[in-house]
């Protein structure tokens, strides 16, 4: 294999090849780095090596060292794990919190009825979006279901992580809205 600093000056004129290369080489220590987050699943990881590669070659006219690669993909693949990570931990503590304001005492609604009345609160809400990526995002996975968050995003020409993005925001807000009708119903 062709040394990693004449692969950065060939990558860094866009060769392709050279890009190839690097990834080939370099991918299994941030697949490694990645999979040491035990919250992160395989699409999760395989989104972080994604993300990394991009950032990295994006912004690889600011490295300025060859010999500094290794250690600056691997910081940014750490970075992109941590984050993702931390959205993950997020949003399972906003569940948890929304789950325990929710009343004690009102009567738990049979599955097949609270799923109708969830179903419909979707609906609802997805109509009241603008037209734009959020609103096909939530179409295709819960109006349409028949699509994974993977597939939309190959559809949509984007990574699997902004559909997951988007799915946990409109998640939220179907949380809140749900919060929000209870909490009429038991003040009237």
């Amino acid at each position: 294999m062709e040394p990693t600093a004449a692969l950065l000056e060939r990558a860094k004129r866009g060769d392709e090849e050279a890009y190839r290369a690097l990834y080939g080489a370099y991918r299994p220590a941030v697949l490694r780095l990645a999979r040491s987050f035990a919250r992160l699943d395989s699409d999760e990881v395989e989104d972080v090596i994604q993300e990394t590669f991009v950032r990295a070659f994006r912004a690889l006219g600011g490295l300025q060292q060859a010999a500094a690669f290794e250690r600056w993909l691997l910081a940014i693949a750490r970075n992109r794990a941590l984050t993702l990570d931390a959205r993950k931990e997020q949003a399972r503590r906003s569940a948890e919190q929304l789950a325990g304001e929710s009343p004690g005492h009102a009567p738990a609604l049979p599955p097949a009825l609270a799923l109708e009345r969830e179903s419909a609160v979707v609906r609802e809400l997805v109509e009241e979006m603008s037209e734009g990526p959020e609103k096909e995002t939530v179409r295709l996975f819960y109006v349409d279901g028949a699509l994974s968050a993977r597939e939309i995003a190959e559809r949509m020409g984007v990574g699997k992580s902004a559909i997951t993005m988007r799915l946990e925001r409109f998640r939220a807000k179907v949380k809140r809205e749900l919060l929000r009708r209870v909490l009429a119903v038991q003040v009237e």
